[in-house]
């Protein structure tokens, strides 16, 4: 990437340094499986046949997206969201009809939301602006997708969010299917710990729907982890929590990458 390239996120944005942690990224993904389970729009994921055969992977490949467009130049953004859309409209003229546009702004609220909720919990509150840059990087993907009716502020977002989570979310069969696939994939003792770290950043419909526990296990470990990241043993904690074709492709994520 040229220094003088302009870029979609700036260089010393909050989105930046959220977006270049991969503890921060895994309560991300695990947030937003949870959610993701609950989208009324979930059977279009089903439609291809590969959330259900790889559903960690399909998940991890959104997050990856995200991630892309946050550390790229604004062309290269700008073509890795054309690409998603195009991805998206083959989709659908393979179905044969539309993906409702409330469906990508359940999306983008999900990696608003968990930005910030994941942050929060590993480091510091963020300020009002730092809120407000989250939403704008995600409002542009948005907008960039053509997606209609989106919120135009951070503090013109949430109420629009809380409604999503009142309206919009439901349990189905596609909801137990997606998390037994979660168990399957992951085994018990990894399942476990992401229902736990889930209750840590859902929202309380998202817990209330999901039948997740009001508080989580996980809580009094925090500190724990805390102090071994300050002295550099974060990455050894987190290892332990990922299936191990996944714990390379994590540890990318713990920098900013070079050139995307």
């Amino acid at each position: 990437m040229h220094d003088d390239a302009p870029l979609f996120v700036n260089k010393h944005s909050i989105v930046r340094t959220i977006w270049g942690r991969a503890d921060t990224i895994l309560f991300i993904f695990g947030g937003a499986a949870a959610e993701f389970a609950l989208n009324k729009a979930v059977d279009w994921l089903y439609f291809t046949g590969r959330l259900p055969a790889d559903p960690i992977g399909r998940l991890f490949s959104t997050v990856t997206y995200a991630r892309h467009i946050v550390f790229s130049s604004l062309d290269k953004a700008n073509a890795v969201i054309d690409n998603m859309r195009g991805i998206h409209t083959t989709l659908e003229k393979n179905r044969g009809y539309q993906i409702p546009d409330w469906a990508y702004r359940d999306v983008l609220f999900m990696l608003v939301h968990y930005s910030i909720a994941a942050y929060e919990l590993l480091y510091r509150r963020l300020t009002e602006e730092e809120k407000e840059e989250v939403f704008d990087t995600f409002d542009r993907v948005g907008e960039r997708m053509g997606i209609k009716d989106l919120p135009t502020s951070y503090k013109e977002w949430l109420p629009v969010y809380q409604y999503h989570l009142e309206h919009d979310l439901e349990v189905s069969h596609f909801t137990h299917d997606l998390y037994a696939q979660y168990r399957k994939h992951l085994g018990l003792l990894r399942f476990n710990i992401l229902t736990a770290a889930q209750t840590l950043v859902v929202p309380p419909r998202v817990k209330e729907l999901l039948k997740l526990p009001s508080s989580s296990w996980l809580a009094p470990l925090l500190p724990v982890y805390k102090a071994a990241r300050r002295v550099g043993l974060d990455w050894p904690v987190t290892s332990i929590l990922l299936p191990r074709e996944y714990k390379e492709r994590i540890k990318l994520l713990n920098r900013e990458p070079i050139d995307m």
